[in-house]
Formats: structure tokens, sequence, C-alpha cells
């Protein structure tokens, strides 16, 4: 069955989603990471379309979603979970499955925490919800902001946003170039080279801060109500470590967790191995 893409307007902004699969089968709500949009999960999409209802929705300020001003619209991860609530309430999903990768997991797990009764169960891509596992590159930002280093903060914030950076983002030293799909760095560059796209996507890295007061909260969701949790981690992600996927265990009882050799967008390497997992994880 063929993916459509799909806009809906939530709050006076056009918003882009896929869509695939039949309403009636169980559906899983896909949250995408930075620098990235619904486009990383389209292999994902495909090898899952005959078995579930799948929506992967574009925030605002990424992919194909429209893109208003910072005057017009506040690019903080609480407004942009706040418009994601609204999203599902627009399509109706009153019962989901929730996959999340990087900036993915503070938007997902706000909602989670939120609206538990919204989650049939959690699908965790390479997104820390606790402060083991924060990568050497998550290290960097937080000795610039300790140390008050705006300038080095400034200079490698621009440098993730820049083509060389972005690519950076999908390769790793444990991979040789050719097994990624160079669309998929080049579809990201080409969306943050947009006018204007810059300056939002530098409000919403300078609010990733207000992520780690959250995570208290997180865990006390995870402990109280047990979500069924699976886990698939990049080994090689530069932002978060495996001790991220790990960590998990501590307030829930029974993650599934799977480590790949892979990097921050592990899914271009094992988008099979990864349907197969979900798969069993639903059944």
């Amino acid at each position: 069955m063929k993916t459509r893409n799909n806009t809906i307007i939530i709050d006076g902004i056009e918003l882009f989603y896929r869509e695939a699969g039949n309403p009636n089968n169980e559906t899983i709500l896909l949250l995408h990471g930075f620098p990235s949009s619904s486009h990383m999960y389209r292999e994902v999409i495909d090898l899952l379309t005959e078995d579930y209802h799948l929506i992967a929705p574009d925030y605002p300020g990424f992919g194909l979603s429209e893109a208003p001003s910072i005057k017009d619209y506040e690019y903080t991860f609480d407004n942009i979970t706040s418009t994601m609530e609204r999203f599902i309430e627009a399509l109706e999903l009153s019962s989901f499955y929730l996959m999340m990768q990087d900036y993915g997991g503070p938007i997902g797990l706000r909602i989670a925490s939120k609206r538990p009764d919204w989650i049939k169960g959690l699908i965790i891509q390479n997104a820390n919800a606790y402060l083991e596992g924060l990568g050497v590159w998550a290290q960097k930002i937080g000795k610039f902001q300790q140390e008050n280093d705006l300038v080095g903060l400034t200079n490698f914030k621009d440098y993730l946003m820049s083509p060389d950076g972005i690519k950076e983002q999908y390769l790793h030293e444990h991979i040789e170039e050719d097994k990624i799909d160079p669309t998929s760095y080049l579809t990201d560059i080409a969306f943050m080279q947009r006018s204007g796209i810059h300056e939002k996507q530098t409000a919403l890295f300078t609010n990733y801060g207000t992520n780690f007061p959250k995570y208290a909260d997180w865990q006390s969701y995870f402990k109280t109500h047990q979500p069924k949790t699976l886990i698939v981690w990049g080994i090689h992600d530069k932002f978060f470590s495996k001790e991220g996927a790990e960590a998990y265990s501590k307030d829930l009882e029974n993650p599934q967790i799977h480590l790949f050799e892979g990097g921050h967008f592990m899914l271009e390497e094992y988008p099979q191995e990864v349907a197969k997992l979900i798969k069993n994880f639903i059944k």
C-alpha cells in the first residue's frame, strides 16, 4: 500500500505528514529527530505498511511543513509538543504506539507522560531520557555551556547545521560511506538551507536544555506506568552513547533493548532488522 503524502492545518500552520497502511490496524506515530524529517522513516514505513497504520509528521520548521517566523511561532520543545498534541487530536489518534528518535524523544515523552492513556507502547531509537549516555558531541555542547563559551557553542551549532555537519551525523567511523544513501543527508541539507530555517533551528537548538529538567518526570512515568518498550540503538552515535539505551532498565522492568553497529541515523543502515523487531514487539 503506497504512502500517502498529506497536509493538515494546525493552529494556522500547514503541517506535512506521511500516512500509510490501514487505519483499522494498530497505529504507529513516528516522531523524527534533528536535522531530519519524516523522510528518515520512509524505509521503515514501507516495510510495515502491510501490517500497521503509520503516521509520520514533520514539525513546524522541519521538512515539508510550514516554517512560520520566530515572531509568529515559538520554536521550543514545549510548544512543538503542544502542536503535535493538537495534530494527534485532529487525526483522532486515541491509542497508538509511539516511535521516537533524537528530538522526537523529548517531544514524544512530553506527550506520553501527559497522556499515558494514548500510549500502547514506546519504540525508542537513540533518544535519551537519562544523563547516562550523553555522547562526545553532547558532552562538548555541555562543556561550552558550562564555560559560557558562546563563540565555541555557536560555531559548533553552525557546524551541525552545515552540509559537512549534517553528513557526518549520518556517517561514522565504522561504516563505509557507500552504505548510506546520500539522498538522506542531501535532503536534510536542502531543507536546512532554505531561507530563514537556520534562525528557527537555532532557536530550538538553544532551547534543548529545557529537556534535562524533564528527565525526572519521564522516569517517573516509566516507573509508574511501565509502558511496553522496544529500544533500538546505534552505538556509534556521537550524541547518545549505548549507556543511554541501557539506562532505561533502571525504571522499566522489561524493556527490549537491541544495540546495533550503527550511528545516529541507524535506520539508514538497519531498516529491515528494525522493522522485524517492531513486528515481533507489537505482536
